[in-house]
C-alpha cells in the first residue's frame, strides 16, 4: 500500500512539472510576443518625421517647377522635388539668399548624365529632405488630363503635364495675402498662427486645391464653419476655414465625400471665435487656409503636428485657377471644366463637362 501511495506521488510531481514547463513555454511566448509588438508599434511611433520647415520662396518653387516641365519627357527628367531638396541641403534649409543662378550651377555640376541622387549619395540629409518635400509637393506637379475650352465656345479635353492642384479662389475672384504664418494669436489661448489668410468678399468660392476625402466639416469655435480634405495618398491634410454664414459649404458635402481638385466646397466668409455656431466673429471676410502633413496618424490629432506656411505655394497657385459659373436657381456655384487623375478612385476617373451655353454665363 504504501509503495503505491510513493508512485502516485512520483506521478503527481511528474505531471506537476510537464503543466509547469508548458504554461512557463506559453508564458514565455506571450512575453516575447508582447515585447515584440511593444517594439513593433514604438518603430512606427517613432520613425517618421516630426517636424518640417518649409521656407521655400516662390521664386524657388517657380524655377524648379519651370525646369521640371521643360525637362518632363525627355530622357533625363529633373524633378522639382529633387532639385529643391537638393538646394536645400546646400542652404543648410535656409533659402533667404536663394537666386535662380544656384539652380544654373546645379544643372551644370549635372551635366548629361548625373542626377541630383547622384550628387548627394553621400549627404545624410538629402533623404530626409526629399521625403519632406515629396510629402508636400507630390500633389502639386504631374500629368494631367481634363476639360478646357476648345476656342469655339465649347469644350474638349486636353493633355498635358503641370499644375494639377489649383489655387483656393476661384478664377475671376480677387483676393489679397502676406506671409502671416506664425503671427501670434490671442483667441481662447495664445498660439501661432498655422495658415495663411486671404481676404476677399464674403460668398467668394473656395476651391479644393487638390482630389481628396472629406475628413472634418461642421462648426470650429476657431475656424467657425470649416472643412478639412485629405488627400488620396493620406500626406496631407487642406484645411480652409471661416466660411460663410448660414450656407458655408457646397451641397451634398460631409465626412467621407470625396471630391476632386478644381470642386467648390464652400464660400468665403467671417465666421468663428465664438462658442455659439454660425456667428460672424471675424471682423475680416477672409479664408483661412492650411495645410498639415501627415507621415503618422498619431500627428493628425495629437502632438508632433506639422503645418506649413502657404504663402509661396498659394502664389504658386495662382498659375492655376478653377472657372466656375453660377446657377441661376439656387443662387451656387460650380465648376465648369472637370478634370481626370489617375491617382483617384475608380468610380471618380471619369470627365464630365458643361454644355458652351452654360459655360458662357459667368
Amino acid at each position: 500500500m504504501k509503495v503505491l501511495k510513493d508512485r502516485l506521488v512520483v506521478l503527481f510531481f511528474c505531471l506537476f512539472t510537464v503543466v509547469c514547463c508548458v504554461f512557463g513555454v506559453q508564458l514565455s511566448r506571450r512575453i516575447t510576443d508582447t515585447a515584440v509588438t511593444v517594439t513593433q508599434t514604438e518603430a512606427t511611433t517613432k520613425n517618421y518625421i516630426k517636424w518640417v520647415d518649409f521656407s521655400v520662396p516662390y521664386n524657388a518653387l517657380r524655377d524648379a517647377m519651370e525646369l521640371d516641365i521643360s525637362t518632363y519627357g525627355t530622357e533625363r527628367h529633373l524633378s522639382w522635388i529633387d532639385t529643391l531638396s537638393y538646394l536645400s541641403c546646400k542652404n543648410g534649409g535656409k533659402w533667404s539668399e536663394y537666386k535662380s543662378t544656384q539652380l544654373d550651377k546645379l544643372v551644370e555640376a549635372l551635366g548629361d548624365d548625373l542626377m541630383p541622387d547622384d550628387l548627394m549619395k553621400t549627404n545624410k540629409y538629402y533623404r530626409f529632405h526629399k521625403e519632406a518635400f515629396s510629402a508636400v509637393l507630390s500633389g502639386i506637379l504631374g500629368e494631367y488630363t481634363k476639360a478646357a475650352p476648345d476656342g469655339n465656345g465649347g469644350v474638349k479635353v486636353v493633355e498635358g503635364y503641370g499644375l494639377k492642384a489649383y489655387s483656393p479662389i476661384a478664377e475671376g475672384f480677387g483676393y489679397s495675402h502676406y506671409d502671416d504664418f506664425g503671427v501670434s494669436r490671442s483667441y481662447g489661448y495664445k498660439r501661432r498662427h498655422l495658415g495663411n489668410d486671404l481676404m476677399g468678399s464674403i460668398g467668394t468660392p473656395i476651391i479644393a486645391v487638390e482630389g481628396g476625402t472629406v475628413e472634418a466639416i461642421g462648426w470650429n469655435r476657431y475656424g467657425g464653419w470649416r472643412i478639412a480634405v485629405r488627400s488620396f495618398d493620406g500626406k496631407r491634410s487642406y484645411y480652409y476655414a471661416h466660411l460663410r454664414r448660414n450656407r458655408p459649404y457646397a451641397e451634398g458635402l460631409e465626412i467621407g465625400s470625396r471630391v476632386k481638385a478644381g470642386q467648390v466646397i464652400g464660400y468665403l466668409g467671417m465666421t468663428g471665435y465664438s462658442t455659439e455656431e454660425n456667428v460672424n466673429g471675424m471682423t475680416v471676410p477672409h479664408l483661412h487656409f492650411g495645410m498639415q502633413l501627415i507621415f503618422n496618424e498619431v500627428q493628425k490629432e495629437g502632438t508632433n503636428q506639422i503645418w506649413l506656411d502657404m504663402y509661396a505655394l498659394v502664389e504658386l497657385l495662382n498659375k492655376n485657377k478653377s472657372s466656375v459659373v453660377k446657377d441661376s436657381e439656387s443662387g451656387e456655384y460650380k465648376r465648369v471644366y472637370d478634370v481626370f487623375d489617375d491617382s483617384y478612385p475608380d468610380d471618380m476617373r471619369h470627365i464630365t463637362t458643361l454644355a458652351p451655353t452654360e459655360i458662357t454665363e459667368q
